[in-house]
């Protein structure tokens, strides 16, 4: 996880840093800059609050000139009128993470008739144009799962999966790519499907109704950390089936998300690894490339020099982030975005 680097280079290095830029603007203000709006898709996780955190501070730092922060609580409606309130309010871009993909194209529509610039956190819209979309390969996050288990599994057992919402991109990309390689690989383990519309308590109610038809269990694939791993752990250690990592029957536990309470579970052996979504660079790239638009840039598909590569979407550009493997070999790495938070 590369960070992006001020120097005394060029303005458009400066900006953006992104071998993949053409056309690039060397006034600062471009084409005349403009407020943006910023929608919270939720504020209850610990991975989304860190991500606000990341984006005052690049506010702060006068990335962007931004409106109030707008949260829409998982909600599309709230979405939609959040939106539009920004356009009332005269936003010149628009930052979302829209977490029903399919319904916010209408709203996309509409502001590209308006000539407002969308950038995508962490989702890919199903249609409707954008800019850029800025999110980790989730495909990604799936296969890594499946491997990991599978691996620590010796390809036989039985795994709780527990899914976000299928509604959106990144649950099916992650659940997808997690069955296919299971099916591939490991067609020894039963994986047990468990959609929870990114809900902690419905996720604990069902591995809870999970575990007392089946003792078997010996791994799980949690979606999101941040919303499973604390009723995750609070039942497991209800039920007696907490057992540290290395030990006998111990539950193998992979999450996705990378926050700083993952990584303190990974090193007291209570979970065994997460894939770091990276919070700060979701942030930091959101932003500037929010400022791009309103400059004028534009990209093209191709590899970038903090990490990632730009490909082609059928409604825009996505910029594939680099999410880690984490474990207990690398969870004290300084690099980690979990590592690099103040200490509360």
């Amino acid at each position: 996880m590369t960070r992006l680097r001020t120097t005394g280079t060029a303005a458009c290095a400066v900006l953006l840093a992104v071998a993949a830029l053409t056309g690039c603007n060397r006034e600062s203000n471009g084409a005349g800059g403009g407020k943006v709006g910023i929608d919270m898709p939720r504020t209850d996780t610990d991975f989304w609050n860190s991500y606000q955190q990341y984006l005052e501070k690049g506010i702060d730092k006068g990335t962007v000139s931004a409106l109030p922060l707008s949260n829409s609580q998982n909600d599309i409606g709230k979405l939609v009128a959040n939106v539009q309130a920004f356009t009332d309010q005269g936003a010149k871009a628009v930052i979302m993470a829209p977490q029903d993909t399919g319904a916010i194209s209408s709203t996309l529509e509409q502001l590209e008739k308006k000539k407002i610039p969308v950038v995508s956190v962490d989702t890919r819209p199903d249609s409707g144009k954008v800019y850029m979309v800025v999110r980790a390969d989730n495909r990604a996050y799936g296969t890594k799962a499946c491997e990991y288990l599978g691996e620590k599994l010796g390809g036989k057992g039985r795994i709780a999966e527990l899914q976000g919402d299928l509604s959106s991109i990144n649950g099916r990309d992650r659940s997808q790519a997690f069955a296919s390689c299971m099916k591939k690989k490991y067609p020894g383990i039963k994986v047990h499907e468990l959609p929870t519309d990114w809900k902690g308590d419905v996720a604990s109610a069902k591995l809870q109704s999970l575990l007392a038809q089946h003792k078997d269990v010996n791994g799980i694939y949690m979606q999101a950390g941040g919303a499973f791993l604390q009723p995750t752990l609070a039942l497991l250690e209800q039920k007696r089936l907490l057992k540290p990592a290395g030990s006998d029957k111990h539950i193998t536990i992979i999450s996705n998300d990378g926050i700083p309470e993952e990584l303190d579970a990974i090193r007291s052996g209570k979970i065994d690894a997460t894939l770091s979504q990276p919070a700060d660079l979701y942030a930091q790239w959101a932003l500037n490339y929010a400022k791009a638009a309103l400059d004028g840039k534009t990209f093209k598909p191709g590899p970038t020099d903090h990490g990632s590569k730009i490909v082609k979407i059928e409604n825009g550009l996505e910029d594939q982030l680099p999410a880690p493997l984490v474990t207990k070999e690398n969870v004290d790495d300084k690099k980690l975005w979990a590592n690099q938070l103040e200490k509360k």
